[in-house]
């Protein structure tokens, strides 16, 4: 999907479903043991391996980010249909089959830049860098 976001990564290596795995209004991660469970999608720049579920994740994702509590990008290993049309209905950018795996080349914290309609992800600044200088 394409347009531009920057934002401070969340990243996971767990499979995602939105469809009762994220609250539908608040965009906190809902399921249980799920290494994002607890923590919200708002403002972030989702990095997950891809998604997982039904089809009614897609109206979620459109739910939480019309709501103000979804990602502002996001970004997969390998995208399938129900992420790709969640990105598509809620207008923000998604990108997924990068040279290099972001979950092996981001972590969470770091302020990262994606261009979905070039199809990339810049590492702007380091978690650990912005501790530094604050």
């Amino acid at each position: 999907m394409p347009g531009i976001a920057t934002g401070e990564a969340l990243v996971t290596s767990h499979s995602l479903g939105f469809n009762f795995g994220v609250d539908g209004e608040t965009g906190y991660v809902i399921e249980h043991g799920h290494e994002l469970e607890g923590q919200c999608l708002q403002g972030k720049v989702l990095i997950f391996p891809n998604g997982k579920g039904s089809t009614g994740g897609s109206f979620i994702i459109y739910q939480i980010v019309r709501g103000g509590n979804g990602p502002i990008a996001m970004v997969n290993v390998t995208c399938e249909s129900i992420i790709a049309v969640g990105a598509i209905m809620a207008g923000i950018p998604m990108i997924d089959s990068l040279s290099e795996n972001p979950l092996e080349i981001v972590n969470t914290g770091d302020l990262v830049r994606i261009d979905g309609a070039a199809g990339t992800l810049e590492i702007l600044c380091r978690a650990e860098e912005k501790e530094k200088s604050a």
